[in-house]
């Protein structure tokens, strides 16, 4: 067990941290088993770190009261790894030396693809500064959002074999893949059926990619709604949307293309004002699709929500329902690979010029074909229970590149922060403001009336 020496200032800064959604302090008095609960909390979310030795932020005294020695630990150090089921993989533990309040046990546990319980057998997870005791159904859509169980394996309720057979896309699918198997062993064979009391029904996977009307038989919403909305603002408003929402229905396959058709006959007459300038939405083909393609095979089927596409003036959000699964975070999407709905990703990679054929590159791709065009790498996001790629019209360019080749062009224009925002695709009012003025201080522009209000600036070319 590794020992850390950290000074005063250090202890500062760790105690100004707050008790929340990643972070939580326990006095050294606490029972293992209590701490258990706060430990499984963390693994079952997204991850944190808790420190023992650190009272609550109530304590108006001293809040260190660390441990005399590292064997004092020991009966917490072992309930936490040896008695949670299924024991947390990856966990991190060290002792932080203070000066003079003994040793604050730092364990850090890591986002776990696996469902965890206490030794009680009770089930906790994290939200914001709490951990919460869940129960029955609202564990299983846990495991369901982690991949810890697949939604893709669920029998569907009122889903027929006859009914997948009689749309006659699974014998489409059979000939393009040159099978020439009985349809029912073709079916269990690839686990497009899952056996209940001695009999074998249609699984989730198997209504997504052959019933003619999916949507309409499982019983969360899986469509997908594709936006035009005529704003660049983050808030929009009804009389924004250029047409009603479209809702693109179907089986899987057919959901892609028509997804990736729609999104460009939207693109092909998008532009926005920039100055006097009209600038068109031009985005690489290749980095839409696989984004596209992605948020549809990844999802998480088991919400009840659609997966929402909108293109705004200056860029492209899609909401997909469903945080990361597994192991996966922001922080290794370029690294690591986890597949929520594996069979639904096989069955599809299967076929011949598959949608999904740069399986594990899909995203260096995206990356790789927006650098091409000159613009910046994709933005995600994990909100609510959505993942959010953003795909900006941004250019590389330093924002007072982008300022200093449009001046040239035009000389005579009046800058705004609005028209750089616009001009550079940076949403951020204070980083432009910044690089506003940075060009000052260089002497590339000047304000052209100084007795203006600052949120009313013009900027002309020195």
């Amino acid at each position: 067990m590794t020992t850390e020496k950290i000074n005063s200032e250090e202890i500062t800064t760790l105690l100004k941290l707050n008790e929340d959604h990643f972070n939580d302090f326990k006095s050294n008095r606490i029972k293992p088993s209590k701490l258990q609960e706060t430990f499984v909390s963390f693994a079952n979310a997204d991850g944190g770190e808790i420190y023992v030795g650190i009272e609550d932020k109530k304590v108006s005294t001293n809040r260190v009261i660390g441990f005399l020695e590292q064997e004092s630990a020991n009966d917490i150090i072992s309930v936490l790894l040896e008695e949670t089921s299924p024991s947390v993989e990856n966990v991190q533990i060290e002792f932080l030396k203070t000066e003079k309040d003994g040793l604050i046990l730092k364990i850090n546990i890591p986002k776990s693809p696996k469902v965890h319980y206490t030794s009680n057998g009770d089930c906790f997870i994290r939200i914001n500064a709490l951990s919460k005791k869940i129960k029955g159904e609202r564990i299983t859509t846990l495991a369901y959002s982690k991949g810890a169980e697949l939604y893709e394996k669920k029998i569907v309720e009122g889903a027929e074999f006859q009914d997948i057979i009689d749309s006659g896309i699974i014998q489409k699918y059979q000939k393009r893949i040159n099978s020439k198997q009985e349809l029912f062993k073709f079916a269990r064979k690839q686990r497009l059926l899952s056996k209940k009391d001695n009999n074998y029904f249609p699984n989730v996977s198997c209504v997504l990619l052959f019933d003619d009307e999916p949507q309409a038989i499982l019983q969360s919403r899986s469509a997908v709604k594709v936006y035009r909305l005529r704003t660049t603002n983050k808030e929009y408003k009804r009389e924004h949307l250029q047409e009603m929402p479209k809702t693109i229905n179907g089986p899987l396959e057919d959901v892609i293309h028509k997804t990736i058709k729609q999104v460009g006959l939207y693109l092909a007459d998008a532009s926005f004002q920039v100055g006097e300038k009209l600038v068109k939405l031009e985005y690489p083909t290749e980095a839409l699709k696989e984004v596209l393609v992605n948020a549809v095979i990844h999802r998480d089927y088991s919400l009840n929500d659609d997966i929402h596409i909108k293109i705004f003036d200056n860029r492209i959000e899609i909401l997909s329902p469903g945080k990361l699964p597994g192991y996966m975070s922001i922080d290794n999407l370029y690294e690591e690979r986890f597949s929520r709905n594996p069979n639904v990703v096989r069955m599809l990679h299967n076929l011949p010029n598959p949608v999904n054929h740069d399986i594990g590159e899909g995203l260096d791709t995206v990356k790789n074909e927006l650098k091409k065009a000159g613009l910046i790498a994709p933005i995600f996001k994990e909100s609510d229970n959505y993942f959010i790629v953003t795909i900006k019209h941004q250019k590389i360019a330093s924002i007072e590149d982008i300022v200093i080749k449009y001046l040239n062009k035009n000389p005579t224009v009046e800058l705004s922060n609005k028209l750089v925002r616009q001009l550079s695709g940076e949403d951020d009012m204070q980083k432009v403001k910044k690089s506003l003025q940075k060009l000052r201080k260089n002497n590339v522009i000047k304000i052209k009336d100084t007795n203006a209000s600052a949120f009313d600036y013009r900027y002309i070319k020195f």
